[in-house]
């Protein structure tokens, strides 16, 4: 009784969750339920810090960013789910606008090229950092497994987890609204600052 309860406890506290394997894809990875995991702010960590080269060799760091919310998409061409999701992923980049940054991870491709077919058969609008090694994982322990794709993470303004999807995206309006909220949540903080300091010039 005592290993089987203990097994069960440290599977509901991993963020990904025991129930969101579904299965094993393809190269070995697995594809979770497409469920969404919050992070209150009180509960995020430290800045995901992640540096690489996109599919076209130009730099990119995730640090350049940090002032608005950013989404990461995790990723590759021979991914099915990530074709099947690939339009609704574009169409919450384009709905989304300059309201954050979308930065992709491409995993397990064997060359950039294929990489650079899937952006142009899908006209993805934001750059991938290559990861054929999948190293770039590395940045999101405990958020995402070493092995989960489809995935999706939404970093706030200071860089920190505020949400994940871990399986196939739901739907375009359920990432536009997590990118919303942890906008709305960012801006709700400055204008409560705003409001405190006026209140205290004031009072003085």
């Amino acid at each position: 009784m005592r290993p089987a309860l203990g097994a069960l406890l440290a599977c509901l506290l991993l963020v990904t969750g025991c129930s969101s394997l579904q299965g094993t894809g393809d190269k070995g990875f697995y594809t979770g339920d497409g469920g969404v995991n919050v992070v209150e702010a009180a509960d995020r960590g430290d800045p995901v810090e992640l540096t690489g080269k996109d599919l076209a060799g130009q730099p990119v760091d995730l640090a350049d960013y940090r002032g608005k919310p950013v989404v990461v998409v995790v990723w590759g061409s021979w991914c099915g789910p990530c074709r099947a999701e690939a339009p609704d992923v574009v169409a919450a980049a384009d709905q989304v606008g300059d309201a954050a940054q979308f930065v992709g991870i491409n995993l397990r491709d064997p060359s950039t090229t294929t990489g650079q077919a899937f952006e142009r058969r899908f006209d993805v609008p934001y750059p991938s950092v290559f990861s054929p090694d999948g190293k770039a994982m590395l940045q999101f322990q405990g958020t995402l497994g070493p092995n989960s794709i489809p995935s999706f993470v939404v970093l706030d303004d200071e860089g920190r987890v505020a949400a994940s999807i871990l399986g196939p995206l739901p739907s375009t309006r359920t990432l536009v609204d997590l990118v919303d909220d942890t906008a709305h949540e960012g801006a709700g903080a400055s204008t409560g600052a705003s409001a405190d300091d006026s209140a205290g010039e004031s009072d003085g």
